[in-house]
């Protein structure tokens, strides 16, 4: 039997609502795309596969043609591992959408071989973490302008054991190790929410809400290169486990809650697991280090130095 898994109970609608999730067009990302289409809002999905989240989009609407009181879906593309596209995606968000209430920044890519984004980054950060640096901080003054506004980052348990390596963020000095370049990305998921928080406090900006989240262990495509021979040993150690692993139905209901819950949107920068407040580890409560990846970040995607992403536009 596996274990028991919360579901968040919310029963708050979005209806009017504008909401965006990355990386949707699958797994977590899919069926958090259904639930907000469920409760009204109108939903864009920011996928790398457009075609496949038009597919997916179809699937949804089909899953719920019996229901009432539905949103709408609309489709962008969005490659993370590409600054460009990422950029591409922004403007095109900010000429359409007068309003931006929700940003789930669910995307990002699992223990990968050894590969840079076009950008030069290591694949994991340069998805996991700049791409959705450099998206939140281009919509981030119409998710203020949007208030109350909320921003998700799906991050994850691996952030336990994750460190921030500021002398060799990509690997390419040290030895590559798949695990912790994710745990490094997902760590780094952590530091800028409680960064975000932190600044927009400082900024005095009410009503936007950030959270950091570890959705599960779940069984999605996002484990997709561990079928690879490279990691085959690690694939069947967990395979004992499989059975307390989360579908994505299950893996969704953090994201959900912290989208939707109305208690959650009376807290800032805290990171979650099954619906409620966990505690990080400790280096996801450095902000030195949370301040220190802001301002490497920051310089890193190209943002210039006079861009104030804290003054809604």
């Amino acid at each position: 039997m596996g274990l028991s898994h919360t579901k968040c109970v919310s029963t708050a609608r979005l209806d009017g609502k504008t909401v965006i999730v990355t990386g949707s067009n699958t797994g977590i990302g899919k069926f958090t795309v259904q639930d907000f289409y469920k409760r009204g809002a109108r939903v864009i999905m920011a996928c790398r596969n457009a075609e496949k989240a038009r597919q997916a989009a179809e699937d949804i609407k089909k899953s719920c043609e019996d229901l009432q009181q539905l949103g709408q879906i609309e489709i962008v593309n969005l490659d993370l591992s590409s600054l460009d596209s990422v950029r591409d995606c922004a403007n095109k968000l900010l000429e359409c959408e007068d309003k931006i209430n929700i940003l789930v920044n669910n995307a990002g890519v699992m223990m990968c071989p050894k590969t840079k984004t076009k950008d030069g980054f290591e694949m994991q950060i340069g998805t996991n973490h700049f791409g959705h640096f450099l998206f939140t901080l281009l919509l981030l003054p119409r998710i203020i302008k949007s208030a109350p506004s909320r921003i998700v980052n799906v991050s994850s348990a691996a952030q336990a054991k994750g460190s921030i390596n500021f002398e060799d963020l990509n690997f390419d000095v040290r030895e590559y190790s798949p695990l912790n370049a994710y745990r490094q990305s997902k760590l780094a998921n952590v530091l800028f929410t409680k960064e975000l928080a932190r600044k927009l406090d400082e900024s005095h900006i009410e009503n936007v809400t950030v959270y950091s989240l570890h959705p599960g262990v779940i069984v999605t495509e996002l484990g997709r290169h561990l079928d690879d021979t490279y990691f085959r040993g690690f694939t069947l150690m967990l395979s004992p486990f499989r059975v307390f692993m989360k579908n994505v139905e299950q893996g969704a209901q953090t994201s959900i809650y912290c989208s939707v819950d109305e208690s959650a949107g009376k807290e800032t920068g805290l990171y979650y697991a099954e619906c409620a407040v966990a505690e990080p580890c400790a280096n996801a409560k450095d902000m030195e280090a949370a301040k220190k990846l802001w301002d490497v970040s920051f310089k890193s995607v190209g943002l210039e130095e006079d861009y104030k992403p804290f003054l809604a536009k």
